[in-house]
């Protein structure tokens, strides 16, 4: 049974459905970004917001960043692809194939991995594309404990399970399609079967999930790492540490975590209905936040520098007929948001959207 808040965003957001073309356009390209920006960021990509839209959106590669965040944000982009035609396309039940696939499309090949132990020791392992992981993974709690993942040799009997388990509640529908996302997220976090990218991939499978029912996909925002990372803690409390205890956790032992990811995606619906149909000239959007300026001066610059990406300061105060000083400022403080930045070639780049 969906809470009230959610219940109603979802009515808010059926009620302007079908959406016009050019709005369900505005809402897959915002996604897009967003999506793979914070699945990523979350994970220790460094590329900015404004070097992932360049990527995802235009092909451009724009400022200082390793190549391999390059070609992980395209690779993310793709799998987001794939995930999205296969919920959306595909009447067919869902497969481990499917999900081992998804995992060797982000990574794109084994790699292997480095290091440094106490005494000048240096180690090594092989992260495998697409096959379940071959060694022992853990995570160190913000609290300074090791928490153990299932093993290797439990692995492939837990997947097993879970894709099953979804497949027979997917039929039944005792669990609404939302319930049943947050589940699966967790279990699957709860056994996490590769030796890297588990984060990423249980975010796809969520977002899975909701499309495959059709609901909207959501964001799970970087900003809020800390408070998503806290609410899968607080619900291994009451699970218990057991991979098994883990992989088949019910609803009811992850209430925390249930709770925080309603409330995630409450509020991302609720977002996307704003972002469609609310009409105002001073508010903008940025990585899922919702910005209303106080000086309409802002939108007025915003929307000048989309028109003229050279736009010097002489052309602004000419065009908003106001002063140099109060122009630079905003533009500094555009620039420190990273709503705009400066090209290669001294013009503008503006990353906020408009809510029109």
């Amino acid at each position: 049974m969906e809470n009230k808040k959610l219940q109603t965003a979802l009515e808010k957001w059926q009620k302007i459905q079908p959406l016009e073309q050019r709005d369900r356009d505005r809402l897959s390209r915002r996604f897009t970004v967003d999506f793979n920006y914070n699945s990523n960021h979350i994970e220790g990509n460094t590329l900015t917001y404004g070097q992932t839209e360049l990527l995802l959106l235009f092909g451009k590669v724009s400022g200082e960043a390793d190549f391999r965040d390059y070609e992980e944000m395209k690779a993310s982009n793709v799998g987001l692809k794939m995930m999205t035609v296969e919920a959306t396309e595909s009447q067919q039940p869902l497969t481990q194939n499917f999900i081992r696939t998804l995992h060797r499309t982000l990574l794109r090949e084994d790699y292997t991995v480095y290091r440094n132990l106490p005494g000048g020791f240096t180690t090594s392992y092989v992260v495998h594309a697409g096959q379940y992981k071959t060694r022992p993974n853990s995570v160190i709690t913000r609290y300074g404990t090791r928490f153990d993942y299932a093993s290797p040799k439990e692995t492939p009997s837990l997947m097993s399970d879970l894709v099953d388990w979804y497949n027979k509640a997917e039929i039944e529908g005792k669990l609404s399609p939302i319930e049943l996302a947050i589940l699966f997220h967790y279990r699957y976090i709860r056994i996490h079967p590769f030796e890297d990218g588990n984060g990423r991939i249980a975010r796809l499978m969520l977002n899975y999930i909701l499309s495959r029912h059709g609901y909207p996909m959501i964001v799970v925002r970087s900003r809020l790492k800390k408070d998503y990372l806290e609410a899968l803690h607080q619900s291994d409390l009451i699970v218990g540490d057991g991979p098994f205890e883990g992989a088949h956790a019910s609803l009811k032992n992850i209430r925390p975590f249930h709770k925080y990811m309603t409330n995630i995606i409450t509020k991302e619906i609720e977002n996307n209905v704003l972002f469609v149909t609310e009409r105002n000239e001073n508010v903008w959007w940025y990585d899922g936040e919702r910005i209303e300026f106080r000086s309409p001066n802002y939108a007025k610059i915003l929307d000048e520098l989309q028109i003229e990406k050279n736009a010097s300061y002489s052309y602004l105060q000419e065009a908003l007929g106001i002063n140099r000083s109060a122009i630079q400022k905003m533009l500094e403080a555009l620039q420190k948001n990273g709503y705009i930045e400066k090209d290669e070639t001294g013009g503008w780049r503006v990353f906020i959207t408009r809510s029109l």
